[in-house]
């Protein structure tokens, strides 16, 4: 009888323990708690980003112009604010241009190199909320001059090389790059319905992924730096989300730039550690679970579940895992911590692991804004 009772019980639990679990998957990306949502979290970030610095670097000395670290926040408090209808923080984030339209706009950078051009994507989703004609003449401006003739004390033998084969004149194959063009250009389709823009942004993909991709879906940051650095990959991972969120289904690179998607995504989850991060080096156990990286991985996943180009009850819990540990690591001021500094470019595995760890730095705040915008899409 005893026995019996126990088996029952058993049977009871696992019954409990599985509809927990089917409940879990359904709403993986959806039913989160108090202080976990979405709404919370991006609010607490975004909140942080206004209160911010103009123009902001995370160093005691401020940078010349806007840097890409606070564009990419700034990109993704514009769209937090828009999918959560908030409309004082979209005024909020329009009066934080204002004075670039007018006494400071020499911090607007000159569109001469990746990593100041998609500064774009900001006036661009301006433009998209507001209807307002001055940002869609600036984002055309820096989308158009990364197709446009080289000039500037930047061009190489390498960038009209690249140029005269149709690539933009701004390609040095890192995978950072990835989602600095595809940022802009696919922001240009959006703002403006013309899609040369992203077509030529897809192309500029297949060019990276042939180049850097390997057999393991992930890549190296550089073909002289063959390491699987983890912001790098969450450069590539954002990049293509964003290019696939709005590539027209008949361009021909579309079923290559999944195809190459899947693959990484399926690597990651390969690599994602018990309690839901990624590290430094995502291949290297010795490395520390990084923020960034591990911010950009989810948004990359949410996005592929809600747009069902992953399967929602494998990719789903995933993400939901690194959402909930990740939001761990943001401060009561709502900085997040271990969030790797910025890091350029170097053929040396130990120069990877060594890289500082920063709390608040943009390149880890803006990844939460992206995942929290991504969860509250449709």
């Amino acid at each position: 009888m005893k026995t019996s009772s126990f088996l029952q019980g058993m049977a009871v639990a696992a019954m409990l323990l599985f509809a927990g679990d089917v409940r879990a998957q359904s709403g993986a990306l959806s039913k989160f708690p108090k202080g976990a949502t979405p709404q919370e979290i991006g609010q607490r970030i975004a909140n942080r980003f206004v209160a911010s610095p103009h123009p902001n670097f995370g160093r005691p000395r401020p940078p010349r112009v806007i840097t890409y670290p606070e564009t990419c926040a700034w990109y993704g408090s514009l769209t937090f604010a828009k999918e959560s209808g908030n409309k004082t923080l979209l005024q909020q984030l329009a009066a934080r241009f204002e004075p670039l339209l007018g006494s400071r706009d020499t911090l607007i950078p000159v569109p001469d190199h990746v990593d100041y051009t998609v500064f774009g994507s900001v006036p661009l989703e301006l433009y998209q909320q507001t209807k307002d004609s001055r940002y869609l003449a600036i984002g055309k401006r820096f989308a158009d001059k990364q197709w446009g003739p080289p000039e500037g004390k930047r061009v190489t033998d390498d960038s009209r090389r690249f140029y005269a084969k149709g690539y933009t004149w701004q390609t040095r194959l890192w995978i950072d790059d990835m989602f600095m063009i595809t940022a802009v250009q696919s922001q240009a389709t959006r703002a403006t319905g013309d899609r040369s823009y992203i077509d030529k942004a897809a192309n500029e993909m297949v060019f990276y992924l042939d180049s850097l991709q390997k057999p393991n879906g992930l890549f190296y940051h550089a073909p002289n730096a063959p390491f699987f650095w983890g912001r790098g990959n969450g450069w590539m991972a954002a990049g293509m989300s964003e290019l696939l969120r709005s590539v027209p289904k008949d361009n021909p690179n579309r079923s290559r730039i999944l195809k190459a998607y899947q693959a990484m995504m399926a690597s990651l989850l390969k690599y994602q550690a018990e309690d839901g991060m990624w590290r430094q080096l995502i291949d290297d156990p010795r490395s520390w679970p990084e923020t960034s990286c591990t911010g950009m991985f989810t948004y990359a996943m949410i996005t592929g579940v809600k747009n069902g180009w992953l399967d929602k009850k494998v990719y789903g819990p995933a993400a939901r895992k690194a959402w909930l540990k990740l939001i761990t690591y943001i401060n009561e001021d709502g900085d997040i911590s271990d969030v790797c500094e910025g890091t350029n470019m170097k053929n040396d595995h130990q120069y990877y692991l060594d890289r500082k760890r920063l709390t608040g730095d943009m390149h880890g705040q803006a990844p939460l804004l992206w995942c929290a915008t991504a969860l509250l899409r449709k």
